[in-house]
């Protein structure tokens, strides 16, 4: 079985899975300035904290937990006029996910969200309006595995239970 239950977040390091919002709760220098937050939370994950990072940090991790597709993230950044492309915002999501603080959901083959919440929780995908939905906290019980390749271990399972309206 398989338990949702919220990840401690990691020490230093840039190889280990940091929850955005305990980084913040668990960090004494932290004063509330989204601003300076958010460059401490970057250099915190060894990230150099340039005006794009930063820029696009404070938008990310400033509404709380998300699910973002990098379109969806270009389109705030340019409402909020933040000159980026949209290559580098993909490259920015990459880099935050390697480093912990987005967790990546596929949810097909050209379709991939990113979770401010880098927990362990699976999810719903509303296929009427292309909206990723965080499963309540419960017990997933996953089956029985195929037999893995040699020279691999499981990283993690994801669990997206897809929902259509009824009717439709």
């Amino acid at each position: 079985m398989q338990r949702n239950s919220p990840a401690l977040s990691s020490g230093s390091g840039t190889s280990k899975s940091v929850d955005a919002g305990a980084f913040f709760a668990q960090r004494p220098e932290l004063n509330g300035c989204p601003w300076h937050d958010v460059k401490s939370m970057l250099r915190g994950v060894g990230l150099r904290p340039t005006l794009q990072r930063m820029a696009l940090g404070w938008i990310l991790f400033g509404k709380g937990h998300r699910h973002l597709t990098a379109e969806m993230l270009y389109e705030e950044a340019s409402r909020a006029r933040v000159p980026v492309s949209l290559a580098t915002v993909y490259n920015t999501l990459h880099q935050f996910t390697d480093v912990g603080l987005l967790r990546q959901v596929a949810v097909d083959g050209s379709k991939t969200y990113f979770d401010t919440n880098v927990s362990e929780h699976h999810h719903f995908f509303l296929e009427d309006k292309n909206a990723l939905v965080d499963i309540p906290t419960v017990e997933t019980e996953i089956g029985t595995l195929p037999d893995l390749p040699d020279g691999y271990e499981v990283g993690r399972v994801d669990v997206v239970v897809r929902l259509k309206a009824k009717g439709k």
